[in-house]
């Protein structure tokens, strides 16, 4: 029997002594990442565009973990400098980086204005890049850390009225690869959760005729529940995916499956 069989333990899930930077973290699934990383032990970082922090802090700080937040635009390069420097002053490292933050608008094809466009790229894609590849170049120094990339559903498939959206998430997939191939030599991970359909403050607002049409498309005939994402985010920022590299995890009930 390999030593390795041997050597397999449930702690390898485990995230203790680890500082988790989560894009967006205080809001829907950004939070759920944030609370299941300090359920396997991390402690969080939260650069955070929207200003209410309150929830996620008290959940985080429930499971006896530490969270740090600085507000502002992740477009902004010197907001992102921020961001590193103060992760770094406040923990001494960053082993985690969850590119979580993105938005997205929705308006007809032929009218879809130029600047939805270019904000959704910029927040959704570019941001991920720049703060990747910087985080990345650290992790490299430390030797060894997990990139988290977040996708979609629409990395792979398209949907009417988001154009933006949809090029960024496809484009998520790519920033993934080109992380892997340039960081996997120096023990760092790079990988893309990309989640489905899930009930959050941003879709609340659908007809539930709508709701009805997805859950139809789904082999569970169901939404999904934040819950549902935060077992596999854990694996992706432990010890136990270190030689996934380079993939596309789809959490989506098996949308991308059988479309």
């Amino acid at each position: 029997m390999q030593q390795s069989i041997k050597d397999f333990s449930m702690d390898f899930f485990r995230l203790d002594g680890k500082a988790a930077m989560v894009t967006g973290g205080n809001t829907n699934l950004g939070m759920a990442y944030c609370v299941a990383f300090a359920k396997a032990g991390a402690d969080l970082y939260v650069p955070h565009f929207l200003p209410d922090v309150s929830e996620v802090k008290e959940a985080v700080e429930a499971e006896g973990r530490r969270i740090e937040f600085l507000q502002g635009d992740l477009t902004d390069a010197a907001y992102r400098k921020a961001v590193i420097d103060d992760c770094l002053a406040k923990f001494g490292h960053i082993d985690v980086l969850v590119n979580n933050a993105n938005i997205g608008y929705f308006a007809p094809f032929e009218e879809y204005p130029d600047e939805y466009y270019l904000n959704t790229i910029n927040i959704g894609l570019n941001a991920a890049y720049f703060l990747g590849r910087e985080i990345g170049l650290i992790m490299k120094k430390q030797g060894g850390g997990k990139i988290i990339n977040i996708g979609s559903a629409l990395s792979f498939t398209a949907d009417g009225g988001c154009p933006g959206y949809v090029v960024a998430k496809h484009g998520i997939i790519g920033v993934t690869r080109d992380f892997a191939n340039e960081l996997g030599k120096y023990n760092v991970q790079c990988n893309a959760l990309c989640p489905g359909f899930f009930k959050s403050d941003v879709n609340a607002g659908l007809p539930q005729e709508i709701i009805d049409r997805v859950a139809a498309q789904l082999p569970g005939g169901r939404w999904g529940e934040f819950g549902q994402l935060m077992g596999t985010a854990v694996f992706l920022a432990s010890r136990a995916s270190d030689y996934v590299n380079g993939w596309s995890i789809s959490v989506d009930g098996g949308f991308t499956a059988v479309i």
